[in-house]
């Protein structure tokens, strides 16, 4: 039962880890215009844009992206280690309910543009708000299953 928790505390931690190193550096080749938060150029990046613009709050575009890319990236570094990796899901479950709780807000709402072009319509059909919450139960779910020490 031990192994069988260990192996699923990996693949949780592997899949958030994958999700944040995208959406922070996207060492994937073509990322979508808009969507790395670290080399995004100011004003670029189509979530924190958004915000910054909806809520009138200019400092969520660049300096919160830059905040939250951080943070990301201390989470999956704590998800990497074995004896932090709870410590990381807790920071990721954080990381991913203010996520959702954005999503949930007037200031970007479930459906994100997929430009900043004020003439386009598109959106991603919710595809960012679903990662989201999918990420907060894989977050949750390291929380649970991730096997402590052995005592005694």
């Amino acid at each position: 039962m031990r192994i069988f928790r260990h192996l699923i505390s990996w693949a949780l931690a592997l899949f958030l880890i994958a999700m944040f190193i995208q959406s922070t550096i996207a060492p994937l080749p073509n990322p979508p215009e808009g969507s790395v938060k670290l080399f995004d150029a100011p004003g670029q990046n189509i979530v924190f844009q958004t915000i910054a613009e909806r809520s009138g709050v200019s400092l969520f575009e660049p300096a919160g992206r830059f905040v939250i890319a951080i943070v990301e990236l201390l989470a999956a570094f704590f998800l990497l280690l074995p004896f932090s990796r709870r410590f990381g899901a807790a920071l990721a479950a954080l990381v991913c309910g203010a996520a959702i709780a954005f999503h949930l807000s007037p200031w970007l709402g479930r459906e994100v543009p997929v430009s900043l072009d004020p003439a386009s319509t598109a959106t991603d059909g919710g595809q960012l708000f679903m990662l989201s919450i999918l990420m907060l139960v894989a977050s949750l779910l390291v929380l649970v299953v991730h096997p402590g020490r052995i005592r005694g």
